[in-house]
């Protein structure tokens, strides 16, 4: 095992499949959008997380790991593994900008860990100190196996990006217990929150260690026989209602069910088990054309966080966890990797604009758990000392009692580069747009380094420019969204239509070389499937890749805002810095029973432009109602 990895380190390793990831060293955003979400990330909400998490006692839950007699501990059962993800956030963003300040914080935290071990290599401060229950006597509920599995991922992070250490010695130890208690002839159990399937896999890719990847697939098997203990939500709750292999469609608590999916698929690329991967990405691309929200959101269910019936998407009850966003974009690039599938690369896209762009403030130290379409009530305003109970309501609120999602994003955007672009065979291909820098080396070894320029997703001008090459034909690939009709590419001056799905140039590529693609961003009209009943007759609006809301605040009101009706003949524009679409106001009439044999409406304003605001800058202007799907004035299509 090298002293690091010499690529950087990226979060998902496959030995095989049809793309390779480039590692943080390989690709990097140097500017624009998401440049400045990872700045605020890496200085803002790390800190916020480590503050929050040593005021609740999440922490300090390690330290008391020799305490003599019953354990007083802080935080919910699973809150060992928001330390955890916290610590592979800090990895991954040391990668992308060093800095020994914060490798120390990370020492210091791995110290705190790994004093809190057992001699057998266990480790959870939940479970099997004085005072607590026994060890493993709470699988359905316990989440040991789900923390073990986070701690094994920030040891990967960690390791990739520094070298083996302290971190990398704890987690083999968790790892080895793990293995020896669940094995072939062990504990015949599972955990019911999935992940550590995949966390297992990637050590595996780490190490070279097949137990690892054995005990993996031996989880995934176990999935679906109904061994967990019945649950008032069914065992889908826990994904263990139906064989990996036999299900068609990802159901039951989201969050669960991707990751079990990202696990399944990782097993299947690691074992050459085709028939698995092939079942997944039938499941994922079921619940993609049937259970998921226009911004990419999945959960439509706040009982048990849950994905609804197929076309159950109702948007003023968007549960759309901000963990399952981060989840689905682990899940589907997996599947890109795997199959080098476009439309996978599309469904990243529209999930880190519209859902993990959302979820945190401006700031840094506040963001939402759930993403609701339609907000009917303005937000409150929120302490920003008080931890919160409920999850949906917003604004964005600085800490939850349950918050898994801070740190999963902050470590999703502290990787951000390693989703940008991938090795194709003997050449390379773009796929997430934003002002970056490329170098890496193709599959013959030679180098390339482009440089990418961008206003996207303001502008769809996106320049690559290519910096460095060994020389030799190569093939340069540029992905052209799903959305983006009448696309054009421009080589050496010349302009030609764009190709749907991806564009390759493939020639004996020069220094200052440059691929110019251009993608139509005018607004668009967006219509529901007419099986979504809850917004049946209703439009959204897309930019690009950016969902619009019609927003209504104190500084800028527009009025009750399921009054709205928009003539759907009338397209949106450009309004400066915003996008407008034609619409009116209705006032409903006054009435002792809202039924009758006809719409009661005693006014309506004539027609004016309504302007709306990215789905992503909602919520940031104080209290506000809010709407993605807006009524037509005459029947949607």
């Amino acid at each position: 095992m090298p002293a690091s990895d010499p690529t950087g380190g990226r979060p998902v390793d496959p030995s095989r499949g049809a793309l390779r990831p480039l590692g943080l060293a390989e690709a990097r955003v140097t500017g624009g959008f998401w440049a400045d979400r990872q700045r605020v990330n890496g200085d803002a909400t790390l800190d916020h997380a480590r503050t929050w998490m040593e005021k609740v006692g999440w922490i300090g839950n390690f330290a008391r790991g020799d305490a003599a007699g019953p354990v007083e501990r802080r935080g919910r059962e699973f809150s060992d593994s928001e330390v955890y993800k916290l610590v592979e956030a800090m990895s991954w963003e040391t990668g992308r900008r060093p800095d020994p300040a914060r490798t120390r914080e990370i020492d210091e935290l791995v110290a705190t860990i790994g004093a809190a071990q057992e001699p057998d290599g266990y480790l959870n401060t939940a479970f099997g100190r004085p005072g607590q229950q026994p060890r493993y006597s709470d699988l359905a509920s316990g989440h040991e196996l789900y923390c073990a599995g986070h701690l094994l991922q920030a040891a990967v992070a960690h390791t990739r990006v520094h070298g083996p250490g302290e971190l990398l010695r704890i987690a083999r130890r968790v790892a080895d217990q793990v293995c020896a208690t669940f094995g072939p002839a062990g504990n015949p159990g599972i955990c019911g929150h999935p992940e550590i399937e995949t966390a297992l896999v990637e050590l595996f890719r780490l190490t070279g260690e097949r137990r690892y990847l054995d005990q993996a697939a031996l989880f995934v098997d176990r999935r679906g026989h109904q061994s967990l203990p019945p649950h008032q939500f069914g065992w889908s709750y826990y994904s263990d209602d139906v064989p990996v292999r036999s299900a068609t469609v990802l159901r039951g608590h989201a969050v669960r069910a991707l990751y079990l999916a990202c696990g399944a698929v990782d097993v299947a690329v690691e074992t050459g088990d085709d028939d698995l991967l092939r079942a997944v990405a039938g499941q994922f691309d079921r619940t993609l054309a049937r259970r998921t929200y226009l911004t990419g959101g999945m959960g439509s269910r706040y009982a048990d966080e849950a994905f609804g019936d197929d076309f159950v998407l109702p948007a003023d009850r968007a549960y759309s966890e901000s963990c399952a966003g981060v989840a689905a974009v682990m899940l589907a690039w997996r599947l890109l990797l795997a199959t080098g599938e476009d439309r996978y690369a599309d469904v990243i896209e529209r999930i880190l604009y519209n859902v993990v762009a959302t979820a945190i403030d401006d700031d840094g130290r506040a963001f939402f758990y759930a993403h609701s379409l339609h907000q009917r009530t303005p937000t409150r305003a929120l302490p920003e000392d008080e931890e919160q109970l409920g999850f949906g309501g917003g604004p964005r609120a600085p800490w939850f009692e349950v918050s898994c999602c801070l740190p999963n994003v902050a470590r999703l955007l502290a990787s951000l580069g390693t989703y940008l672009a991938a090795a194709d065979g003997d050449g390379l291909r773009v796929l997430q747009y934003a002002d970056a820098l490329i170098d890496t080396r193709l599959a013959d070894g030679r180098r390339v380094a482009l440089a990418v320029r961008t206003g996207y997703p303001d502008s769809g001008t996106v320049t690559v420019r290519v910096d460095a090459t060994d020389g030799g034909v190569w093939p340069l690939t540029l992905r052209v969204p799903a959305w983006a009709r009448g696309a054009t590419v421009e080589v050496d001056g010349v302009s030609r239509p764009a190709p749907e799905g991806r564009l390759t140039v493939r020639r004996d590529f020069a220094a200052g070389d440059e691929v110019r693609l251009h993608l139509p961003m005018a607004p668009r009209f967006t219509f529901p499937d007419p099986r979504i009943d809850a917004v049946r007759g209703c439009v959204a609006v897309e930019r690009g890749p950016v969902v619009y809301c019609a927003e209504s605040t104190s500084d800028e009101p527009v009025g009750d805002l399921d009054m709205v009706r928009v003539d759907p003949g009338r397209p949106p524009h450009d309004d400066a810095d915003r996008v407008a679409v034609w619409a009116r106001l209705a006032t409903p009439a006054p009435r002792a029973w809202p039924y009758g044999e006809a719409a009661a409406t005693a006014d309506e304003t004539p027609l004016a432009p309504l302007r709306l605001l990215p789905y992503h800058r909602w919520a940031r202007r104080g209290p506000a109602t809010m709407r993605v799907w807006l009524p037509t004035t005459t029947d949607a299509r």
